[in-house]
């Protein structure tokens, strides 16, 4: 059975989660998510969600004010979601979301953002495009809103 749970500050679901940053193979963000969680750079109610299967964790997400984008003014924004390789095609991503979701209303908003540069991939969660969005290396990239039912 898979899980999802919040993850806190230094706690050995934290440091495990940064051991799993560490090998995932999205190159593009490793750095950057590595850096973020081994300085806890999550304020407020920002915080990371893993999934975890058999004691491991195959997959996370992160809940943030800001992300990749000069938006400022749209938030909470979904991140970093990201599933190994051999656990993908079974709704994994969705049941972060889900989560992240869940956690984003209890707090008090009514809807998140998605950046993706797919198409098809967040629409099955229940996103719908919203516009383009130009992040801080100048690629444009398509943003996803969901209304929390």
């Amino acid at each position: 059975m898979i899980t999802v749970r919040k993850v806190d500050k230094d706690t050995v679901l934290a440091d495990r989660m940064l051991d799993f940053v560490k090998h995932f193979s999205w190159l593009e963000v490793k750095e950057h998510a590595v850096h973020q969680i081994r300085n806890w750079e999550f304020e407020d109610w920002e915080t990371p969600f893993v999934a975890v299967y058999d004691g491991h964790i195959i997959g996370m997400c992160t809940i943030m004010k800001t992300d990749y984008y000069p938006l400022p003014e749209i938030y909470p924004w979904i991140s970093t979601i990201f599933v190994s390789e051999e656990y993908r095609g079974h709704r994994i991503s969705g049941k972060l979301i889900d989560y992240a979701n869940e956690y984003a209303k209890k707090i008090g908003f009514m809807k998140t953002y998605i950046p993706t540069e797919f198409i098809g991939l967040y629409e099955k969660y229940g996103y719908h495009y919203l516009k383009n969005i130009v992040n801080y290396g100048n690629d444009i990239d398509r943003l996803y809103i969901k209304e929390i039912e």
